[in-house]
C-alpha cells in the first residue's frame, strides 16, 4: 500500500504496520520518519541492521526477529541499505511477525523493483516513496519550526533557504543553530546572515557564477575584491564541486529532455532564484570541461589537505581563473 510521505508526517501511526518501505533520495526525510517512528513505540527494542549481513546468515536474522524476550516481546528492526535481494526473506517471515515492526530503507528503486511492486500491491504493509524535498516542503518546515519566533518572514526564510539549498538535514542543523541563537524568540535579517555566515557565501558565490558563465572581466574584479577566508577554502571548493556535479547531471538528462522538463528533473532540485543563472551556465559547460575541472578540484584538495606550506587561497584563486578560461575553451 502506497503511503504518502506529507501525510505520515503528520500522522506517524500510518506506518503502524508489520513491515513498511521507505525508499528514495531523501535522507532527511527518512531520517525525521525513523525518529518519529522511534518516539511513538519508546517502549520497544530497536535492532538496526544492514541487508548483506542479514543475507550472509538468514537463520541468525530469523532467529533475532522470532524470539519473543520475556522481559520486551515489542521489536522494531530498521534494516538498511535494501534492494530486491532482501524480498524472499521478507515473504518468508511476512505472516510469523506479531508484535515485531520491520522498517527497510533503500536508496533509489525504479518501477520495474520487485520490493517496491510487492509493497505497492500489498494490502496490509506499506511503502513510502522518500523523493528529494522542494521549495514548498522546505519552507513548510521552517515555518513550522520557527512559527511562534517574532519578525519571521519571506526574508528570513529566503535567507536561510539560500543558506541551505533544499537539503533537508542542513536546513535541520541551520534551525537548531537559530532556535539556540535567537533565545528570546526575535529574530532579524542581519543577525540572522551573521550566524548562517551568509555574507562569506554570497561573494564567493557570485563569484563562482561569474566564473562558470566565463565572464572575465567580472571574474577578475570579483578575485580582487572578494577576501577569501584560510579555513574556508574547502568549503570553496565544494561550493564549486557541488554546482559542476549538477551542471553534469543536467547536461546528460538534456540530452532527451527539453531544457526546461531536464532542470525539473534535477534532485535536489535547482533553487527558483538560480535558474537563469544555472541555465547560462549549462551552455558554457560539456562533461568534459566539467570532469577536467574536477579532477583539478580533487588534486587541490588534497594539496590544501597534506600541505601546511602552500598557500590555500592561491590555489583556490587560479582555480577560478581556469574555470573562466575553460568556461571559454
Amino acid at each position: 500500500m502506497i503511503l504518502k510521505s506529507y501525510l505520515v508526517e503528520k500522522d506517524i501511526n500510518l506506518v503502524n504496520r508489520n513491515i513498511v518501505l521507505l525508499y528514495g533520495e531523501n535522507f532527511g526525510l527518512k531520517d525525521d520518519l525513523k525518529k518519529k517512528i522511534i518516539e511513538s513505540n519508546k517502549d520497544a527494542e530497536v535492532i538496526n541492521l544492514d541487508q548483506n549481513n542479514i543475507l550472509k546468515n538468514d537463520n541468525s536474522f530469523f532467529s533475532e526477529i522470532l524470539n519473543i524476550s520475556l522481559f520486551n516481546e515489542k521489536k522494531i528492526f530498521f534494516i538498511y541499505q535494501t534492494n530486491d535481494k532482501i524480498l524472499d526473506i521478507i515473504l518468508k517471515i511476512e505472516k510469523k511477525l506479531s508484535a515485531q515492526k520491520i522498517y527497510l530503507f533503500s536508496e533509489i528503486l525504479d518501477k520495474r523493483s520487485k520490493l517496491r511492486n510487492y509493497f505497492e500491491i500489498s494490502k496490509s504493509q506499506g511503502v513510502i516513496a522518500c523523493y528529494a524535498d522542494d521549495e514548498l516542503s522546505i519552507r513548510k518546515i521552517i515555518t513550522e519550526k520557527l512559527k511562534d519566533f517574532n519578525g519571521l518572514s519571506n526574508q528570513i526564510i529566503n535567507t536561510i533557504i539560500e543558506s541551505c539549498g533544499l537539503n533537508r538535514i542542513k536546513l535541520k542543523n541551520e534551525l537548531s543553530k537559530i532556535v539556540s541563537f535567537f533565545i528570546d524568540k526575535k529574530i532579524n535579517v542581519n543577525h540572522l546572515q551573521q550566524l548562517l555566515n551568509i555574507s562569506v557565501n554570497e561573494d564567493f558565490d557570485l563569484l563562482k557564477d561569474h566564473a562558470l558563465m566565463g565572464n572575465i572581466s567580472k571574474t577578475n574584479k570579483l578575485l580582487s575584491d572578494t577576501i577569501l577566508e584560510k579555513d574556508k577554502n574547502i568549503m570553496y571548493l565544494n561550493m564549486i564541486h557541488s554546482r559542476l556535479s549538477k551542471l553534469q547531471e543536467f547536461i546528460k538528462i538534456s540530452k532527451n529532455s527539453k531544457l526546461e522538463e531536464a532542470i525539473k528533473e534535477l534532485r535536489p532540485p535547482i533553487f527558483w532564484r538560480d535558474k537563469p543563472i544555472f541555465l547560462l551556465q549549462a551552455k558554457k559547460w560539456s562533461v568534459s570541461k566539467i570532469k577536467k575541472i574536477l579532477i583539478e578540484i580533487y588534486s587541490i584538495e588534497h594539496k590544501i589537505k597534506s600541505n601546511y606550506t602552500i598557500v590555500p587561497n592561491s590555489l583556490v584563486k587560479k582555480l577560478m581563473l581556469d574555470i573562466c578560461n575553460t568556461a571559454n575553451s
